[in-house]
C-alpha cells in the first residue's frame, strides 16, 4: 500500500510539472518578417518637368523607416536615434555618420535573399555628405547599389540579388530587399508609373545574434 501511495505521489508530482510547462509562455519571436508597400519617398505632386526632367512639388524630406516597429518614424523624430534608414527618391540614408545621430551601419551584398542566413559580422558603413563627392553606405548611382536606371525608358529598377543589410543603433540585424520603385509595384513599369513609393520585404532579428532563421 505504501508503496502504492508513492507511485500516486510521483505521478502526481510529474503531472503537475508538466501541467506547468505546457502553461508557460512560448519563446519569443526574435524573427521578424514583413513586406513594406508603397512607402513614399517624397514623391512629386506636381510630376515632372517636361523640360529639365526634373521633379515638380517634392518637400526633399526623407520618409523615415525603423526596422523595430516595423513602421514609419515621424519626421519630427529625424534628429533621435529612432529611425534606421531614410528614403528621399532613390537616396536611401542611414542612422549614423553625417545622416543622423545613431550608430547605424550597412552594406549591399550580392546573393538570394532567401537563403542569407545570418548578417555579416563586419563590413558596415556610414554615410559621410563631407566627402566630393559624398559617400552612402547604401551607394548611389545606377549599378552602384540597389537599382538600375534605364536612360531610355526612363525607368527605375532594383537589381536582383542586391540585398541591404543593415546593423542598426541597438545592435540589431535587418535585411531587406527592395522589390519596386513604383505605386502599387507594376509587373512592367514605365515612365507613366508614379515612382518614388518604394515595397520591399525585410526580416529583422531582434534578439541576440546574427541569424535571420
Amino acid at each position: 500500500m505504501l508503496n502504492n501511495r508513492f507511485s500516486l505521489l510521483v505521478l502526481g508530482v510529474a503531472f503537475i510539472t508538466l501541467s506547468s510547462c505546457s502553461k508557460n509562455d512560448p519563446a519569443p519571436v526574435t524573427v521578424q518578417s514583413q513586406t513594406i508597400t508603397n512607402l513614399p519617398a517624397d514623391p512629386p505632386s506636381g510630376g515632372y518637368d517636361p523640360m529639365n526632367g526634373q521633379p515638380i512639388g517634392v518637400t526633399k524630406k526623407y520618409t523615415f523607416f525603423s526596422f523595430k516597429t516595423g513602421a514609419i518614424v515621424l519626421n519630427a523624430d529625424s534628429a533621435t536615434a529612432n529611425w534606421d534608414i531614410g528614403f528621399n527618391g532613390t537616396t536611401i540614408l542611414v542612422n549614423s555618420g553625417t545622416s543622423g545621430p545613431g550608430t547605424a551601419g550597412a552594406q549591399v551584398v550580392t546573393g538570394i535573399f532567401d537563403e542569407l542566413a545570418n548578417a555579416p559580422t563586419t563590413g558596415y558603413l556610414t554615410d559621410n555628405k563631407t566627402t566630393v563627392p559624398a559617400t552612402y553606405a547604401i551607394p548611389k548611382g545606377s549599378g552602384n547599389g540597389w537599382y538600375n536606371y534605364n536612360g531610355a525608358t526612363n525607368v527605375i529598377s532594383p537589381i536582383a540579388g542586391r540585398i541591404i543589410v543593415v546593423k542598426t543603433s541597438e545592435g540589431k540585424y535587418a535585411k531587406m530587399e527592395i522589390l519596386s520603385y513604383y505605386k502599387d509595384s507594376p509587373v512592367s513599369p514605365a515612365s507613366t508609373d508614379v515612382d518614388r513609393y518604394y515595397t520591399f520585404r525585410y526580416v529583422y532579428q531582434s534578439g541576440t545574434g546574427t541569424s535571420f532563421k
